[in-house]
């Protein structure tokens, strides 16, 4: 029934609060029954709405999981570091047992001539090249697995006397920082345009559910309806499609997650990482859903303003 008069309790004896509360529950109570008068429509709606908020959210968990991936693999990747020729295996193996006391060093080999030879030999191409020679002409090397900062501890190496020759490949980290960087971007343009998308859908819906309640919306108005009590239905009807949305985005995104957590485990196991999909966390999710949720009340409440702007040209 219309709202009472305004300044004006809606029955004797109300208070103010308890009239705002009582209010508040029937727009919840109203918003529901109209969602679940119509199922078909809300389901499409609703899935128009996840499938918009999923995309750009599913690409900020393909850039956290391959940062994370990257960072994974660049704390496992060896670097070799060539002593020079003049350094005898007695200071190499005292080197290396320096190394190992580095908090950002979790491991070091240290492979001594002969075995790198051997190892050239058990290639099989290097064989008769090798015979010939008179002398043994490999350093002693340190390859050493980085726990920390893998760049850090390269310059670090570089800076050893006994060091002739420091290898490790921190290119392909450097283009993936950048394309995280690229990616990041791409992330907030497609959630302002998917978002705007998703506002535009729960909108219409409204205008939609605004436009069959035309005339009773009119008989509220002459009986003295205030604008909150006509708008407080629509704004929880969009809060519930932005709600369900974002939850069932999150289930999309959980469906994809457990198809790929396989498959990128097995690429980081390739690289000697230890690999988990990650996907959002309780913060995350509600994060998710309160902004789904703030989205769809935003687009409700902007598509009954304006219905209220037109029929009430003496309130805009």
């Amino acid at each position: 029934m219309p709202e009472a008069p305004r300044n004006q309790p809606a029955r004797t004896g109300a208070s103010p609060v308890g009239t705002w509360v009582d209010h508040h529950v029937y727009s919840v109570v109203a918003s529901l029954g109209r969602i679940f008068r119509k199922p078909w429509s809300t389901a499409l709606t609703i899935g128009v709405m996840a499938i918009a908020l999923a995309l750009p959210l599913g690409l900020w968990l393909v850039l956290d999981n391959v940062g994370r991936l990257g960072g994974s693999i660049d704390a496992s990747r060896e670097i070799s570091v060539f002593l020079q020729r003049d350094v005898d295996a007695e200071r190499a193996a005292a080197l290396a047992g320096e190394l190992r006391a580095r908090g950002d060093v979790r491991s070091v080999v240290h492979r001594t001539p002969d075995e790198g030879l051997a190892e050239l030999r058990e290639r099989g191409e290097f064989g008769p090249a090798i015979d010939v020679l008179d002398e043994n002409p490999l350093p002693h090397v340190l390859i050493l697995t980085p726990s920390g900062d893998e760049m850090l501890l390269a310059d670090a190496l570089r800076k050893l006397p006994e060091a002739e020759l420091v290898q490790h490949d921190a290119q392909w980290r450097q283009r993936l920082d950048g394309w995280l960087r690229f990616g990041g971007r791409v992330v907030w343009v497609l959630a302002a345009l998917l978002g705007l998308g998703a506002l535009l859908v729960v909108g219409n819906t409204v205008r939609l559910d605004i436009q069959s309640r035309r005339e009773e919306l009119g008989v509220l108005q002459l009986l003295g309806a205030t604008d909150g009590f006509i708008r407080r239905p629509f704004l929880y009807l969009g809060a519930w499609y932005g709600l369900a949305s974002g939850a069932v985005a999150l289930a999309l995104l959980g469906a994809a997650a457990a198809a790929l957590r396989a498959p990128l485990a097995e690429v980081a196991a390739s690289y000697g990482a230890t690999f988990a999909l990650r996907g959002f966390g309780p913060l995350g999710v509600l994060a998710v859903l309160g902004g789904s949720t703030a989205l769809g009340w935003l687009g409700g409440g902007i598509v009954t303003g304006h219905f209220l702007r037109q029929t009430r040209p003496d309130h805009a």
